[in-house]
């Protein structure tokens, strides 16, 4: 590979990152979200995007950031916290405050419009109810690394993480006004659409090419960006896009979730090449770990894909950041990949909303009213996040 700058050999595991979050519009006054946001929120912000791409979403109380592509994590850092700061200023400027959350607590999806875009009123009426319910943001981190064949095995590789990786992400207890008893309600409603949930194992990037090739001629698809699994080849870059996790409140949480998965591709990379990746579980058993990630966020036991039986979250969690202290120390996000274990100590973003729903209940706030103090958490630790 050559330099960006002038020709010299690049490291062969070099990895480049990118990453979108998609965040709510809310109205200060009511905490519920805002129907039609003022349309120059969405153009003040393309305008100030710079390098980024800031642009609407299916829902017009959405915005999605998508920041540039990044060399290392601590630029995937500076582009979060950029594209939340354009966000943020241009939403406050107009009339609204910006969520990052995954779901939010009380907004009801019939009050919600649909973007005028012709992509999304195609989805309306293919998927009718599933789209209308679809009153959720994810978080997507783009890896770009190796040749086509690489990426799609690293991927299949990549799978019997990605459990852990959503536990760590965590962030949408409430749908409607009720607590689901899930840390990720969000996760259930994807699961109402077709080719959604983990892909099956792949070996090469022409069997990949192959089944968009099947979906096509059966005209379920128009292309490979209608795949909605929770990690995929980009359609549109040459990288692989981790889609399973919810959005973090916390810029911290959701930079711990990116060293831990670029430390993981570089270290899958290795074994790729060395001939020596791990038998592959069935999927059927990762898919059971994903939904007790769904349940049970960061107090998930886990099956053991290694040596059988349950296994405690955070176990796991010192297993892993041991194992890839070696690629974090090369890629510069030692730092980012421990605070995984504070975010097991600690909670994620639906530990701390759960908590303090619970504890205004238990001191006597109606329903409505504790689900507006938990907007209103969720609101100034977003804000946080951009002062920070």
């Amino acid at each position: 590979m050559q330099s960006q700058t002038g020709g010299e050999a690049q490291d062969d595991l070099a990895i480049t990152l990118g990453i979108e979050e998609e965040f709510f519009l809310v109205d200060p006054a009511s905490r519920d979200l805002l129907v039609d946001p003022d349309i120059r929120i969405f153009e003040a912000s393309a305008e100030h995007s710079g390098p980024h791409e800031i642009s609407r979403e299916l829902l017009r109380t959405q915005v999605e950031a998508i920041s540039r592509v990044c060399a290392t994590v601590a630029e995937v850092r500076d582009a979060l916290l950029e594209t939340r700061r354009i966000v943020t200023q241009a939403a406050e400027t107009y009339g609204a405050a910006v969520m990052a959350a995954s779901t939010h607590p009380f907004a009801q999806w019939r009050e919600q419009a649909t973007t005028p875009r012709e992509r999304y009123e195609r989805f309306t009426t293919t998927y009718q109810e599933s789209v209308r319910r679809f009153l959720i943001g994810g978080m997507h981190i783009h890896a770009g690394f190796g040749d086509p064949d690489e990426r799609v095995r690293v991927m299949t590789a990549m799978r019997r993480y990605l459990p852990l990786l959503h536990a760590l992400s965590t962030n949408s207890p409430f749908n409607g006004g009720h607590d689901t008893g899930f840390k990720s309600y969000r996760l259930n409603l994807v699961g109402s659409l077709p080719r959604t949930s983990l892909p099956g194992p792949l070996g090469s990037r022409a069997e990949y090419d192959r089944l968009v090739a099947d979906y096509q001629r059966m005209d379920f698809i128009t292309d490979g960006s209608e795949l909605w699994w929770d990690i995929r080849p980009s359609h549109a870059h040459p990288t692989i896009e981790m889609r399973i996790c919810d959005v973090c409140t916390r810029v911290d949480d959701a930079m711990s979730i990116v060293a831990t998965y670029a430390s993981l591709v570089r270290r899958l990379l290795r074994q790729l090449r060395d001939d020596a990746l791990p038998p592959e579980p069935p999927t059927e058993i990762i898919a059971e770990n994903r939904w007790l990630a769904q349940r049970y966020g960061v107090l998930a036991f886990f099956g053991d894909v290694r040596g059988g039986g349950r296994k405690d979250i955070s176990d796991l969690t010192d297993e892993l950041v041991d194992e890839l202290t070696e690629d974090a120390r090369a890629l510069g996000c030692e730092t980012e990949l421990r605070h995984a274990r504070t975010i097991i100590r600690e909670g994620t973003g639906a530990d701390r909303q759960l908590d303090l729903y619970r504890l205004r209940r238990l001191e006597g706030d109606a329903r409505e009213e504790a689900l507006r103090r938990v907007v209103d958490l969720v609101l100034t630790e977003t804000r946080a996040s951009v002062d920070a």
